[in-house]
């Protein structure tokens, strides 16, 4: 049910949880086990010959065993990458949310990953609203890509038509050139969506920045006024400790001299 609505099942991200790991075990099961035995083999051996060839397919099973793991490991990131493909197709089906985002990251610009990040963790409410703007941006680009590809497909079958001289197509021509517009309907109102999402994008961007720029000059403005008013104390201990210090050497300078006088 989960997948005929278009949202993420518990067994989603335990096949996603799955495939994440199943790389680094491949070359761990390929590349380990047998140099494991061939060194065990080669450290309770007390022939020097057998020693030896232990110790040569030792290195040698380790080689190919990485080999093979590196091969089947870049077979099941190819896997993954198909399959998240192919989940993110579904979950688009119904519209993107907020929810939903991390499932789409390799579809956001380095910039808004950044964003992302930076305003997850100095403000979590400003978080939440870049999340549902997110969604939204995805959703229209996605449309509008999927709108591009029919109105192409719409193409070739209307200059398909229009070559078929002798048929009598314009009942079809009309139809297709109907689906056209519509098609190109959906995508300047997708278009406009996205706009709207781009601005809402920079909007909470700047939002966060102000608030962070704010917090961090009131911070430093308070380290500054303190430093301020720590300054003159400072210095007048500092006139006082010297002052104490000549002093000090003036009476032991004199102590001799009312000795001398006695």
């Amino acid at each position: 049910m989960s997948e005929a609505i278009g949202k993420v099942s518990n067994r989603d991200v335990a096949v996603n949880r799955m495939l994440k790991a199943a790389p680094w075990l491949a070359v761990l099961v390929t590349t380990l086990p047998a140099p494991l035995v061939f060194l065990l083999l080669f450290l309770t051996s007390t022939a020097t010959d057998s020693a030896a060839v232990l110790l040569l397919l030792a290195g040698t099973s380790l080689t190919f065993g990485f080999a093979i793991g590196l091969l089947i490991a870049v077979i099941f990131l190819f896997y993954r990458r198909k399959w998240l493909a192919r989940l993110r197709d579904r979950l688009a089906s119904d519209g993107i949310t907020a929810s939903e985002v991390v499932w789409f990251r390799s579809e956001l610009t380095s910039a808004e990953r950044a964003s992302l990040s930076e305003i997850e963790r100095s403000n979590p409410l400003l978080a939440d609203a870049y999340l549902e703007t997110l969604a939204s941006r995805l959703t229209a680009s996605r449309i509008i890509s999927r709108s591009r590809n029919e109105m192409l497909k719409v193409e070739r079958r209307l200059n398909r038509a229009r070559s078929l001289a002798s048929a009598d197509t314009q009942a079809l021509q009309k139809e297709l050139l109907e689906d056209r517009d519509r098609l190109a309907a959906v995508r300047q109102r997708a278009n406009d969506h996205l706009t709207k999402a781009r601005a809402r994008l920079q909007e909470i961007e700047a939002t966060a920045s102000r608030k962070l720029s704010v917090a961090e000059t009131d911070v430093m403005m308070q380290r500054l006024g303190s430093a301020q008013d720590q300054l003159p104390l400072v210095l007048e201990i500092a006139r006082l400790e010297q002052q104490a210090l000549v002093e000090a050497n003036t009476q032991l300078n004199d102590t001799p001299v009312k000795a001398s006088g006695n």
